[in-house]
């Protein structure tokens, strides 16, 4: 198997640094997610400003700033799937970024978890290809390394219902058949997303910080999928009072 063949050199023959370069007070914690309304929101609520971009043929994608509680926070929308949101990630981290907080939906795989319920992911099922060019070949990763303790701690705090547990991560959402459900739920998956072991991966490579949680969004537990809240404008002031969260997570951990 080609994904076997790990090289731990961390110089490729293109490098994030070869794209990007660091950009004066770049802000060192960065606020990141997938939906593009959740971005807009946060923009004109803590009337964030344009700083810097990145992006890929599909287009550039704007990286912000905002002032909040006396911190400098970043903003930036990331492209779904495990490849794009790590060369984001790459590049973010040339840029200046040292602490990533990252969060988006995931597919349940228990129907005891509700709706837009949190999730803290603390280990993930490698189901896909970008992982294993940052870590040795294996069938599990260590998730939040570093950062999981305080996430909880955070969560708590706030007096907010979470769940700690193992993700399933997939780069191939059209081939989650029944019998690998079963299968991931046998192995302790409580959830399923695309990115999660490729991010932590990337994280534990690069030595950065990456806090990494979810809101639950559509149900792969039943015979039958359920949505549920899974499209972007769907239960979107709950989703925006996440954004928040996400914002007051950041400020916590910020110097």
């Amino acid at each position: 198997m080609k994904l076997f063949e790990f090289d731990p050199n961390k110089t490729a023959v293109i490098n994030p640094w070869d794209i990007k370069k660091p950009v004066p007070n770049f802000p060192k914690t960065i606020v990141s997610c997938f939906p593009h309304n959740l971005i807009d929101y946060t923009v004109n609520e803590y009337e964030a400003e344009e700083i810097a971009t990145t992006g890929s043929a599909n287009g550039s994608d704007y990286i912000y700033q905002m002032e909040v509680a006396g911190k400098s926070i970043g903003l930036v929308m990331v492209r779904v799937g495990a490849s794009m949101t790590v060369g984001m990630c790459e590049e973010l981290a040339v840029m200046g970024a040292e602490h990533i907080i990252l969060f988006g939906t995931c597919g349940v795989l228990s129907h005891e978890i509700d709706d837009c319920a949190i999730i803290l992911p603390n280990q993930a099922l490698r189901d896909e290809g970008t992982s294993f060019h940052y870590a040795p070949p294996s069938d599990e990763i260590a998730v939040n390394v570093g950062t999981l303790e305080s996430m909880i701690a955070f969560f708590e705090e706030k007096g907010i219902f979470h769940t700690v547990g193992k993700v399933w991560t997939t780069d191939a959402f059209y081939r989650e058949t029944r019998e690998k459900v079963e299968r991931r739920k046998e192995a302790g998956c409580v959830c399923v997303d695309m990115e999660c072991s490729a991010v932590a991966a990337w994280a534990q490579f690069r030595e950065k910080k990456v806090s990494h949680f979810f809101y639950a969004a559509d149900n792969l537990s039943k015979s039958k999928w359920d949505a549920r809240s899974l499209g972007n404008h769907a239960n979107v002031d709950e989703k925006m009072k996440i954004m928040d969260l996400a914002i007051e997570l950041a400020i916590s951990v910020t110097e």
